[in-house]
């Protein structure tokens, strides 16, 4: 049943004075510009995938790239203010069809080959509403589902041509966008707020870090020891879901910016596991092998969840477990500094295996200073990462909370 004041269509229920259009109808397609390598990286403006892909609006300062194009190409694939940007071809695809609006007038700039130009046909649409509706969710279904995909994702301006969206009068749309715009200014305002707390706090532990005169030198082997994790068969040790048989295995995809994760954890075979296996409070998680180099050494403190749930590690992980009377947390701060990293890169290079042994953890030398002083950098450094992950926890409930308001605005059920 209907509620009244609304109307079922082919793409949901809508309120009656909405229409439902399609994007053919209202826009003109048109493939974005194909050249070499050698043309980019100087001359003209040039509107890329990830221009449009990060963003919901394109201007001057959204705009990364250059292109040298002559005149005739200039006019042929320029882009004008309400233009809308898509997508045309990426590695999935749930990443194609994204769309951007040019939301001010571009003088001599043009759009890449990756990218799809859809130009206004009427003034139906407001120029701001553009940078939300395209990404509604009935919209976006429709989209990914007549997608072609070989080795990459493709779409064009045939199948988007044919793409059903709701329509609301102008003076909605234009109300829908404000209250859309709010929500984009809080998360912006929370980005740039944990970017400068995180830079505070990389010039925190610079100075903190940075050692003096009595501090002393030690080898990570003589306040601990590196272990490397479980050996085991994908195909008779893993478990869809945690059981009595199993314990949880973290591996490198949980370790995420210096932090522990708990996304698509696995669960391995318990009988697999050997005691010194199991993850303890105060251990400090190590990727010790990976296809890329950059992610080999990265690694994540392991909290007082650990205390009480059992977990352990893959075979190309590795733990490193303090013994000494030291802060953990402390020394867990050495294994995000340059200098860890430098050495990291140094034991790598030159090597085609990416791969490190418990032995060139545990010969690496920190300076540390007495235990109370310890304690005292561990502190303030780690009241700087809780105040981040408080903010990181708000900027994630903003962004549900903006794609909730974007749910019921563009369908209609929420009215303002």
């Amino acid at each position: 049943m209907v509620n009244q004041g609304y109307k079922q269509t082919e793409i949901g229920v809508i309120p009656e004075d909405w229409e439902v259009v399609k994007i053919g109808d209202n826009f003109n397609f048109k493939n974005g510009l194909n050249k070499e390598k050698k043309y980019f990286g100087y001359g003209f403006p040039i509107v890329n995938y990830m221009d449009v892909f990060k963003n919901t609006f394109i201007n001057s300062k959204t705009i990364k790239g250059k292109v040298f194009v002559n005149k005739q190409e200039l006019k042929n694939f320029n882009v004008n203010e309400g233009d809308v940007l898509f997508t045309r071809t990426s590695e999935t695809q749930e990443e194609i069809g994204y769309s951007a609006v040019v939301v001010e007038e571009l003088k001599d700039t043009v759009f890449s080959g990756f990218v799809l130009r859809g130009r206004p046909l009427n003034d139906l649409f407001s120029i701001q509403f553009c940078r939300y509706v395209f990404s509604n969710k009935v919209v976006r279904e429709q989209i990914i589902s007549n997608a072609s995909f070989t080795t990459r994702a493709l779409t064009n301006g045939r199948v988007l041509s044919e793409v059903k969206i709701p329509l609301p009068p102008l003076p909605e749309q234009e109300v829908i966008a404000e209250a859309l715009s709010d929500a984009d200014a809080w998360i912006e305002s929370l980005e740039q707020l944990i970017a400068k707390k995180r830079l505070i706090k990389q010039g925190a532990m610079q100075e903190l870090l940075t050692p003096k005169e009595d501090w002393e030198v030690k080898k990570l082997g003589d306040i601990g020891k590196c272990l490397r994790g479980v050996s085991y068969s994908g195909d008779s040790d893993l478990f869809e879901a945690d059981s009595e048989k199993s314990i949880k295995l973290l591996r490198s995809n949980n370790i995420y910016s210096s932090k522990i994760v708990f996304n698509n954890i696995q669960n391995v075979n318990k009988h697999k596991v050997k005691e010194h296996q199991i993850i303890q409070k105060s251990d400090i998680l190590i990727c010790m092998a990976n296809g890329s180099k950059e992610l080999v050494g990265k690694a994540g403190f392991c909290n007082d969840l650990f205390a009480h749930d059992k977990y352990t590690f893959g075979a190309f992980m590795g733990i490193f477990r303090i013994y000494e009377n030291v802060d953990p947390y402390f020394i867990f701060l050495n294994f995000l500094s340059k200098n860890y990293r430098n050495f990291i890169d140094l034991l790598l290079s030159g090597s085609s295996i990416n791969n490190l042994k418990p032995s060139d953890i545990e010969q690496i030398e920190i300076k540390i200073p007495s235990l109370p002083e310890q304690t005292r950098i561990a502190t303030i450094l780690s009241d700087m990462d809780a105040e981040l992950e408080a903010l990181e926890k708000q900027l994630g409930k903003a962004r549900q909370i903006k794609q909730g308001m974007m749910q019921e605005l563009l369908t209609g059920r929420i009215r303002l």
